[in-house]
């Protein structure tokens, strides 16, 4: 299935704004079950939204788990003051499960230097909301040889480093057009080579399954290895070879083998998560009550399948 841009409004409706009326019944129980996976809602698949009206709308969806977008957050305190974002979303009994993002830490560019003062005060916002751990995706677009790994590796201790002293452990996400660390493999790879305890392994189900990894690489992985889940699937079409970030589907509308998949990391000793991160202009500017509801929809049968 394609993306939800390729579709006209009136067909979305079916599957999205039709839960305007339906959402707000959702049993509160369908976030989560006794695996202890959880449905939670990514900053991106919101962002046409403010941080009040975002937090609101997943709430009352029956969203328990959220990763907030940092940037949206400090906006929201510079209005209603220090620790107004981490108040807010206590009063609607939302917990910061992770929080996104920060960009070019990985990489040696002329970009890198601003990505770590921006790391700087994304640690202290990310403590302040209750967030253990932050995501920190390889989207290095430039050719790269082995020798440059050594510098890989001395560029993600700083940035360990500048994390510790808030407990925020940064969470290395592959990225399937990375050319630095593109897929499960190397992931693993560079994340035991800091060895370091403020950074981590997570996986994205869409820079999965249309990426370079094969689900045999999930065998790699040790048990509790996997800090953190992004949950989207990946598209009939576009064809992987041009499709975008915007064209990743709903859980259960595209392609990928999400339950075998979910059900090997569970295996793998994960049981938080299942982050819906969606990128798609009109998803994004949906209401977020409306697509939280979906998310629900969506996800929770997979929670419920794992077995």
């Amino acid at each position: 299935m394609s993306g939800i841009n390729r579709r006209d409004f009136m067909t979305v409706s079916a599957g999205v704004t039709a839960l305007a009326a339906g959402a707000a019944s959702l049993p509160k129980a369908r976030a989560a079950d006794s695996s202890g996976l959880i449905v939670c809602m990514h900053g991106i698949t919101s962002s046409g939204a403010d941080f009040r009206t975002c937090m609101e709308g997943w709430a009352r969806a029956g969203i328990k788990a959220a990763e907030p977008d940092l940037l949206k957050a400090r906006e929201y305190e510079m209005t209603n003051g220090a620790g107004s974002a981490r108040k807010l979303m206590d009063d609607l009994g939302l917990k910061a499960y992770s929080s996104t993002n920060q960009l070019q830490l990985e990489e040696t560019s002329e970009q890198r230097a601003a990505a770590v003062e921006e790391l700087k005060w994304k640690v202290v916002m990310a403590e302040s909301l209750g967030a253990d751990r932050m995501v920190i995706p390889s989207a290095a677009n430039q050719p790269h040889t082995l020798a440059d790994y050594d510098k890989v590796y001395e560029n993600l201790h700083q940035a360990a480093e500048i994390a510790k002293p808030h407990n925020v452990a940064l969470m290395v996400e592959f990225t399937r057009n990375s050319r630095l660390i593109g897929n499960v493999r190397s992931s693993l790879s560079v994340v035991r080579a800091v060895n370091h305890p403020h950074l981590k392994f997570m996986i994205d189900l869409y820079h999965f399954w249309a990426g370079t990894s094969k689900f045999e690489d999930l065998d790699l992985i040790n048990n509790g290895e996997i800090h953190h889940v992004h949950f989207a699937d990946t598209p009939l079409s576009p064809l992987v070879e041009v499709a975008e970030q915007k064209d990743r589907a709903f859980p259960g509308e595209g392609i990928a083998p999400l339950q075998r998949i979910l059900n090997k990391l569970v295996e793998k000793g994960y049981n938080r998560a299942l982050s819906l991160e969606l990128f798609d202009m009109t998803v994004r500017n949906t209401d977020p009550f409306i697509i939280a509801g979906r998310a629900m929809e969506t996800i929770t049968p997979f929670i419920r399948g794992v077995g």
